[in-house]
C-alpha cells in the first residue's frame, strides 16, 4: 500500500490483483469451465467468460457480480437491449454484444429443440417461446402456426402494443392463417409487468377470435399470456384452453 497525505492508496500491485489471470487458476471461470463443465459455474462466472476483461480495480468476474447486483437477477439482465447494455459502467459495445449473443442463442437453442415436439399442451408452448417473451421489455403478439401434426411451421410477431380489438383483429389474424395454408394456430401474447392474468380486452378478442375459426374451419388451438415466475403465483403463463375458455 502506499501512504499519500495521510491516505492509503491502493498499490500498483494491489491494483493488478483484480486481473482474472492473478487468480489461482483452479479458481478462474475459463479453467473451471473446461474442467468442471458449464453447469458447474455461476450465473456470474459464466458472464466473465463472454466480458473477457476487466477494467482498472475490476476484473470480468467482479464485474460480472457488480451487473447481477444491479439488475437483480440473470432474467432482469437477458432482458436489455444490447445497446443499453454498451452504457454499462466497464463493457462497451463489444463486451455488449458478446452478452447479448450468448442470451440470444440461448433463447435460440430452447426453440429448436422445441420446433420438435407437437404444440399439444401448454406447458410445450411455454418451453418454446416462453423465454424469448419474458426477455421483452414491450408488448408483442405472435402468432404460431401448426402443422396438422401441430408441430411448429412458422412464427411471426403480430404486432407491439397493448392487445385490442382493433390492433390485433380477427380477421387480420386469421388471414395470416389462411395465407400460409395452416391448419393450427396458436395466439401468445406477453404482459411486461409478469402478471399473465387475462385483461377484458384479451377474453373479449379470444371469445372473436375462436368465432372467426371455427367458421373458417380453423383450429385454434390457445391463447397464451407469458408472465414470469413469481411466489405464489403457480404458472408464469396463463393458457385460455387450460382454464376452459377455448
Amino acid at each position: 500500500m502506499v501512504e499519500s497525505e495521510g491516505c492509503i492508496l491502493p498499490s500498483e500491485s494491489h491494483i493488478q490483483m483484480s486481473r482474472i489471470h492473478d487468480m489461482p487458476e483452479d479458481d478462474r471461470p475459463r479453467e473451471r469451465l473446461l474442467r468442471l463443465g458449464a453447469g458447474a459455474l455461476s450465473d456470474a462466472e459464466l458472464i466473465a467468460i463472454f466480458i473477457n476483461t476487466g477494467v482498472k480495480g475490476e476484473n470480468a468476474l467482479q464485474v460480472a457480480q457488480r451487473i447481477l447486483r444491479e439488475q437483480g437477477s440473470l432474467r432482469n439482465l437477458s432482458r436489455i437491449e444490447a445497446g443499453e447494455l454498451a452504457h454499462m459502467k466497464a463493457l462497451g459495445p463489444a463486451k455488449a454484444a458478446h452478452l447479448a449473443a450468448a442470451f440470444e442463442l440461448g433463447r435460440r437453442a430452447e426453440q429448436a429443440a422445441a420446433r420438435e415436439v407437437p404444440l399439444e399442451k401448454p406447458e410445450h408452448t411455454y418451453r418454446f417461446i416462453g423465454a424469448e417473451m419474458q426477455a421483452l421489455s414491450y408488448e408483442s403478439v405472435r402468432i404460431l402456426l401448426l402443422n396438422q401434426r401441430l408441430c411448429l411451421m412458422r412464427h411471426e410477431e403480430l404486432f407491439r402494443g397493448t392487445i385490442n380489438e382493433t390492433s390485433a383483429h380477427p380477421r387480420e389474424i386469421v388471414t395470416k392463417v389462411l395465407v400460409h395454408r395452416a391448419p393450427a394456430f396458436i395466439l401468445v401474447h406477453n404482459h411486461p409487468s409478469g402478471d399473465p392474468l387475462p385483461s377484458d380486452a384479451d377474453r373479449r378478442l379470444t371469445r372473436r377470435l375462436k368465432e372467426a375459426a371455427d367458421l373458417l374451419g380453423l383450429v385454434f388451438c390457445d391463447h397464451m399470456i407469458i408472465g414470469s415466475p413469481a411466489e405464489g403465483r403457480p404458472l408464469p403463463y396463463f393458457s385460455f384452453r387450460e382454464h376452459g375458455i377455448l
